[in-house]
């Protein structure tokens, strides 16, 4: 495997460094909070993992990675002059350009003299006695804080399948989230993918413009629909940069902070001519159009997520030749949109190459991974190259990867152990002055991330404005309020037919041993209902937290 390591030696032991501040990864929201911080006139440190900026975007270098929301809706509204300046070459952009984008805001703001790359967090532990966390790296170098404000991504934390003999094979293996920076040759080669997620289509595309062979090995087919990327013009760009207060404005009115707003109609409520013109017209719109823009009961209402599953079904078996792959790749446990949906651009016409072959693993699991390659249903199949597309430890992994520990020497995890409980999904109960930015139950967690991450961020400024103002040196919730957040996080996710679908959404994943139970990861609320929740405990003076 592929993996970058710290090449720090281990340190002699010394005193903590103090902040006022620390905040974990460098990513689109970590920068950010960064810049509100600073502008508080606090002392702000960023542990960062990755060598630099740009959280996601730096780790996820596979072939095809690239944006499913518009480049111009995933981007910093706080500033206009950086609006200005910024230039998007395609709707949809590619990984190199968005890193780019990350690299250039970090020399704008002159970011990086406060951000210490390649420092993995061990544990993070709160001090009772003077109100402050103190954080050790993995090579033993500590700070202390008063605030302690978590930028984890919520995909961040990379999870390998459970296979046996994957340390046997002897030859090139990766993990697309752990991607190397050097460019990777599938030319002539074999080369096998486990996994048909978000990143496995994208790359399984990608990878099969050059490879010699390609075997894809799928367990659970996933609805995926075209991106319809395109070029953005010069003069297509400056329409573009006017329409800024617009576009914004656009994504705040919908339920998940993109372009694409719901259609208030009910798919059962209008005839079927009418029905399948806002599916063809869907289907042939850019973007996330027919996930967030459909008709408003697909997400609630089983009969009329099957219309769009069976429009979707249809598309499926038009382009895929065999009509045996075709049924392989139409999925029969969930309906359209109950997983995240997968962007594609050409992924279905993949399976008519000749040089392409499909291997379900849901009847017939892989049985292991041998030196050589990969052994299923009594074959052995010989690979030069294994790429194990198979995500990520969603929203949980980034949290149980460090040792945080809160009052009482109490651990998260084990707080956490029947499902997280949260305050807004920003605070818990028990740790004292830890803020999480995209943690379980925020309005960014089923959002375009930016969009509704900026509100998410300037929440946790304001609260610690208001908190240094008044004098207070610890805030957390109340536990009645955190309570009463998680029940409603639950009783909203209740009505959507996503809580009834096995996916990271739901805390499942088959991956990791005991992560069989169904938990609510995200809130269902929409991002408008989550900003008026979030305002309301502003104008209240935060009556819903507590001050020590």
């Amino acid at each position: 495997m592929s993996v970058e390591l710290s090449k720090h030696p281990t340190p002699q032991a010394e005193p903590p460094r103090r902040y006022d501040a620390i905040v974990i990864g460098a990513g689109i929201n970590g920068m950010y909070q960064l810049i509100r911080l600073r502008e508080l006139g606090l002392s702000v440190r960023v542990f960062e993992a990755g060598g630099d900026v740009g959280g996601t975007w730096y780790w996820n270098r596979y072939p095809g990675c690239r944006f499913d929301s518009e480049s111009y809706t995933y981007i910093y509204s706080f500033s206009r002059e950086l609006l200005d300046e910024w230039d998007w070459s395609e709707h949809f952009s590619p990984q190199p350009e968005t890193l780019r984008y990350c690299n250039y805001v970090a020399d704008k703001f002159d970011l990086r003299k406060d951000i210490q790359f390649n420092s993995r967090i061990r544990s993070a532990v709160f001090d009772e006695t003077g109100d402050q966390w103190e954080l050790e790296t993995e090579d033993g170098r500590r700070a202390r804080a008063r605030y302690l404000v978590m930028a984890l991504g919520p995909l961040s934390a990379p999870v390998m399948p459970n296979i046996a003999g994957i340390d046997e094979f002897e030859g090139e293996s990766y993990h697309t989230g752990l991607w190397p920076h050097q460019p990777v040759d599938f030319r002539g080669k074999r080369v096998a993918v486990i996994g048909t997620g978000a990143t496995g289509v994208q790359l399984i595309t990608e990878v099969a413009k050059t490879v010699g062979h390609l075997t894809v090995f799928q367990r659970r087919p996933n609805w995926c629909s075209p991106l319809r990327n395109r070029p953005i013009a010069s003069a297509e760009m400056r329409q573009i940069r006017a329409r800024y207060p617009e576009i914004f404005a656009r994504c705040m009115a919908s339920e998940g902070g993109f372009m694409h707003v719901a259609d208030p109609r009910k798919a059962l409520e209008v005839s079927a001519e009418e029905r399948e013109a806002l599916f063809e017209q869907l289907y042939n719109t850019p973007g996330f159009a027919i996930w967030m823009g459909n008709f408003r009961d697909t997400f609630t209402d089983r009969a009329a997520n099957d219309t769009i599953s069976e429009f979707i079904a249809r598309k499926i078996r038009e382009r895929v030749n065999d009509p045996r792959l075709a049924e392989l790749l139409i999925p029969k446990d969930h309906g359209f949109g109950m997983r995240r949906v997968p962007m594609e651009s050409g992924y279905y016409e993949v399976y008519n190459q000749d040089n392409v072959k499909l291997i379900s693993t849901l009847e017939t699991p892989i049985e292991r991974i041998t030196p050589r390659g990969i052994r299923h249903g009594g074959t052995d199949h010989e690979f030069d190259m294994i790429v194990y597309a198979t995500g990520f430890d969603a929203m949980l992994g980034s949290y149980n990867r460090i040792d945080i520990r809160g009052i009482g020497g109490q651990r998260l995890k084990d707080r956490w152990a029947e499902g997280p409980r949260t305050f807004l999904g920003i605070q818990t109960a028990g740790f004292p002055n830890m803020m999480m930015l995209i943690g379980p139950h925020t309005g960014a967690s089923f959002c375009n991330m930016p969009r509704c991450g900026e509100e998410n961020v300037d929440f946790v400024a304001d609260l610690i404005r208001y908190t240094e103002a008044q004098g207070y040196t610890r805030v957390q919730p109340k536990p009645q309020a955190e309570a009463q957040w998680t029940a409603h996080v639950y009783k909203v996710a209740e009505r959507l037919l996503i809580s009834q679908t096995d996916s990271w959404f739901t805390g499942i994943n088959r991956n990791i041993p005991g992560r069989d139970k169904r938990v609510f990861l995200l809130y269902g609320g929409g991002a408008p209902r989550y900003r008026e929740k979030c305002a309301q405990v502003v104008a209240s003076n935060y009556d819903e937290l507590e001050f020590a």
